[in-house]
């Protein structure tokens, strides 16, 4: 009958005070604005970064920031810790079995007085048992309700190291599109500046030969100096920009990288499919953190709740005692114990009620979080989705204004050689050509940037290749405890 007693009480401990986890509406529009036709309507996160950018350059640095990066080697540290918290929570749910054995010796002093008198005597016990200590059978689901709130944990941790590497790739892409604009906007700079000392040049002879006056000459050697400076600032910016680069790489640029390509000539989708919002919520790892930490909180309630009963713990042992070592395993030696023990907590100043208060409050923050996430990556795409319309026709349209701007130099050029006006008119130009030439570098740049923003804000960059949709069935983590790779990718 004693053999049934420890299985009908690890049965009872089934019981769980933790509350329904009801998930809050989606605090967002059921669509994005400029949404996707039904026609068009795919999923940006299975598209690999491979395919999204296409550059080999690019793809190599990624490579690379995904192998050294710190900040991501720190992300999966942090997930192997949180797991290693959660099996330590994990095996307070099983009982703890211990084998001890001991040795004793001990003499008594002498006791004269007694009738008949006792002499001093030496003792020997020797004793080996097999049992529990202290293990808490788990009637009101407070050290279940605690095993998963660590297995929350340890879910939004690994998210936590998804979302990391999310943003590194973006990071990786959008410095590597930096690196490019400022070498680009050093090298208009170069050459703009020649084109100007060759133009100080002609102005000069002309003052030689009194063809002009000192003030042409003057206007030049103004433009040329300003566009040493420009100069100076595009080489600090280029600088900047490596420095950045190597940073997220984690380890020094390699000389032996393929070939960059320009900003004109980069193969980046930018025209990506948006889907719908409720995507977001499986596809983007830092909303699937803030849910595992609602999940957490919400555990953490079941277990405040249920410090407020009578707590049961139990410690048994089964063994042998003898004087004697060479007759300790016979029959008559054998000895075992069974201490029940239970704890009613009857007054503790008010802190069962403050600790389940603030799990309440710790609960109704996760709330508040999981909602700003979703708010925030619906508004991310949004940003993105109106980059996407808009950055080609802009672009289009300064390239029509770089066009204007050549033709006005070349035709002031050939109006102020012919004497027809003045040098003013050809600086202006100039200096109008060159502004416009930044900014069509500036708006490819930016395409770029929006692209790689709404990649990562539609969950893109987990994967190395691309992947057909699969979506993944709600609760299926747990069972995927063990099968998460380092990279995040699945083939």
């Amino acid at each position: 009958m004693r053999l049934l007693i420890l299985p009908l009480v690890l049965a009872l401990s089934a019981c769980s005070l933790t509350p329904a986890l009801v998930k809050p509406v989606l605090p967002v529009p059921a669509t994005f604005p400029a949404a996707d036709s039904p026609a068009t309507r795919g999923d940006a996160a299975d598209l690999g970064w491979r395919t999204m950018f296409g550059d080999r350059r690019l793809q190599r640095l990624i490579e690379l920031a995904l192998a050294n990066n710190r900040d991501l080697r720190l992300a999966a540290l942090n997930v192997e810790a949180v797991q290693a918290e959660y099996g330590v929570q994990r095996a307070a749910r099983l009982p703890g079995i211990d084998a001890t054995g001991s040795a004793t010796r001990q003499r008594t002093a002498a006791n004269t007085r007694a009738i008949p008198a006792m002499p001093a005597a030496t003792q020997d016990q020797y004793s080996v048992n097999v049992g529990l200590n202290a293990f808490e059978i788990d009637l009101f689901g407070r050290v279940r309700s605690l095993s998963d709130a660590a297995f929350a944990r340890y879910l939004a941790s690994d998210h936590g190291r998804r979302a990391a590497q999310i943003s590194l790739v973006g990071a990786v892409a959008d410095a590597y599109f930096a690196e490019r604009l400022a070498q680009e906007q050093q090298q208009l700079a170069q050459h703009t500046l020649a084109d100007w000392r060759q133009s100080l040049d002609l102005a000069r002879r002309l003052k030689e030969a009194n063809q002009n006056s000192g003030l042409d000459v003057a206007q030049a050697e103004g433009q040329v100096a300003s566009a040493e400076a420009d100069l100076e600032a595009r080489t600090r910016a280029l600088a900047q920009a490596r420095n950045a680069l190597r940073l997220l790489v984690g380890t020094e640029l390699l000389t032996n990288l393929p070939a960059p390509l320009s900003l004109e000539e980069q193969p980046v989708v930018t025209q990506l499919p948006a889907g719908l919002p409720s995507d977001l919520l499986f596809r983007r790892p830092d909303i699937l953190q803030a849910e595992q930490n609602l999940v957490a909180a919400n555990s953490d309630i079941g277990a405040a709740r249920a410090a407020f009963f009578p707590r049961v713990s139990l410690t048994t042992s089964l063994g042998f005692a003898s004087p004697a070592m060479s007759g300790l395993f016979d029959g008559p030696h054998r000895v075992w114990a069974f201490a029940p023990q239970i704890t009613l907590p009857l007054f503790r100043g008010g802190r069962l009620r403050s600790e389940l208060r603030l799990a309440e409050v710790r609960k109704s923050s996760a709330i508040a979080g999981y909602e700003r996430a979703i708010q925030a990556a619906f508004r991310e795409v949004a940003d993105g989705l109106a980059g996407r319309s808009t950055f080609g026709r802009q672009i289009e349209a300064q390239t029509r204004a770089v066009s204007s701007a050549e033709r006005r130099v070349r035709l002031s050029s050939l109006r102020y050689r012919a004497g027809v006006e003045g040098r003013l008119e050809l600086l202006d130009s100039q200096r109008q050509l060159y502004a416009i030439q930044q900014a069509l570098l500036d708006l490819r740049r930016g395409e770029f940037s929006n692209a790689v923003a709404l990649y990562k804000a539609l969950g893109g960059g987990l994967m190395e290749k691309d992947l057909a949709p699969d979506p993944i069935p709600l609760g299926s983590e747990r069972e995927e405890l063990s099968g998460t790779a380092n990279d995040g990718s699945r083939s």
